[in-house]
């Protein structure tokens, strides 16, 4: 093995702990985490939900949903037991090399950041809804795009995520009750003859294309399921408590995002919008909007602190400029923080396909972070720490689930590329695709 590929996944910490350090990194608890975790996942996945219940039925619906829930927590363990198998594991890019040599490491590294700056951008998006709604449509979006993308970058600042604690605690608090809101607003507003469905026939792409919204809403979750919880993990004080976190974020989102989506779907029916909150009265959608705000922007932050952070790790690992506020850490770091959110809102209003281009991301990327990777990390540890071949057949109810969650996730990258791709192609045909650049 060669000293890099040791350096990735031996035994020594990402992060050494030493009071003479500047800036100490292992200082999350897990109820930090949670909130963190929380803040990140449950924020644009609640607003696309609803309508999946009006094209395959609330019945098959709500069980994908819980199901993808219950799966979700199943491959957070297989990570967690990975990260503590390899400690100086800090992004998936790292737990790639370890499996599948360098090529691997810069494919994964490569799409964590890609991703999370396509989730910055969807939140710089969001926000831009929120405020064009608050101000009926008062000032042009590109504005609001860049205005939100400062608030963004000044929130990705801080160097440890300890520093982003308190404002995890707020956005989880407004997202929450946003979500509250809006299901108040529509049980005030029903509509009117509105019809549901329980279960419904479908062709493969209309049926798809409604999947990708819960199955994507928790492949948000490629933060927590892969690059995000690696990072979590390794600022955390008791790594070994990861999975205390994980239970603590896959009971609230599983819960609230089945409550949340079959709510909003009995009051409006089949006619439900994605975003959701376009489907209520306008008084009840700026009023979750103002609360949601707040969650949309610290998301944006968040996300762009993700991809900051993987890069700068990589290149100043182990040096002075990780935990001493030197000029050159500081300066690379607000750099790296700049370019996220600068790249970010670009994608947000210089490419009319963008929200086309998340899902191809989601499709390509998160898919494999959230779930194919994960089958992996298990087969990987069992061969080369648990006896090899022999290992693997002496477990083969593991061997079995690993092996059909890595089917999962190719089946998911293939089929919601497929998805993405022919909305693209029907958006062109159809002349919904904008103008770059434009309010």
């Amino acid at each position: 093995m060669t000293a890099e590929k040791q350096d990735s996944g031996g035994s020594k910490d990402v992060f050494a702990e030493d009071d003479v350090h500047q800036i100490q990194y292992k200082t999350l608890s897990w109820q930090a985490v949670s909130l963190l975790m929380i803040a990140e996942i449950v924020s644009n996945g609640i607003l696309s939900l609803p309508s999946a219940l009006a094209v395959v039925g609330i019945v098959p619906a709500v069980i994908l949903i819980v199901f993808l829930g219950i799966f979700g927590l199943f491959t957070a363990k297989l990570l967690i037991d990975f990260k503590l198998n390899h400690p100086n594991v800090h992004t998936m890019g790292d737990a790639g090399y370890i499996m599948f040599g360098p090529v691997a490491r810069e494919v994964l590294a490569f799409g964590t950041v890609a991703f999370a700056v396509f989730g910055s951008g969807s939140e710089l998006l969001s926000s831009q809804q929120a405020l064009s709604t608050l101000s009926n449509q008062g000032m042009c979006s590109m504005y609001l795009v860049i205005i939100t993308g400062a608030i963004a970058f000044f929130i990705s600042l801080p160097r440890t995520l300890d520093r982003l604690a308190w404002m995890g605690l707020l956005s989880a608090a407004v997202i929450t009750l946003a979500g509250f809101i809006a299901m108040i607003g529509a049980g005030a507003n029903p509509v009117p003859g509105r019809s549901l469905t329980a279960t419904s026939s479908s062709n493969f792409f209309d049926a798809f294309l409604a999947v990708t919204n819960p199955v994507f809403a928790y492949a948000g979750h490629f933060m927590y399921d892969s690059a995000w919880f690696f990072i979590l993990i390794s600022e955390m004080r008791r790594p070994e408590d990861a999975m205390k976190a994980a239970w603590c974020l896959q009971g609230f989102a599983t819960v609230f995002y089945a409550v949340f989506s079959i709510v909003m779907y009995v009051y409006i029916g089949n006619t439900v919008q994605s975003p959701v909150l376009f489907s209520l009265p306008p008084v009840w959608a700026k009023a979750t909007f103002g609360i949601a705000l707040a969650n949309f922007l610290f998301s944006s932050g968040l996300y762009t602190h993700t991809a900051a952070k993987l890069v700068f790790v990589r290149i100043f690992r182990h040096s002075e400029h990780i935990y001493s506020h030197t000029l050159l850490g500081w300066t690379v770091w607000t750099l790296l923080c700049f370019s996220g959110v600068a790249l970010a809102v670009i994608l947000a209003v210089a490419v009319p396909i963008f929200s086309y281009l998340i899902g191809i991301a989601a499709a390509l990327f998160a898919a494999w972070y959230t779930y194919g990777l994960a089958g992996f990390f298990w087969l990987h540890d069992v061969y080369h720490l648990k006896g090899g071949m022999d290992g693997l057949k002496q477990r083969p109810s593991g061997t079995t689930i690993a092996v059909l969650t890595v089917i999962a996730g190719a089946f998911i990258c293939v089929a919601g590329t497929y998805v993405s791709i022919k909305l693209i192609v029907g958006a062109y045909a159809d002349g919904q695709v904008g103008r770059p650049f434009v309010c």
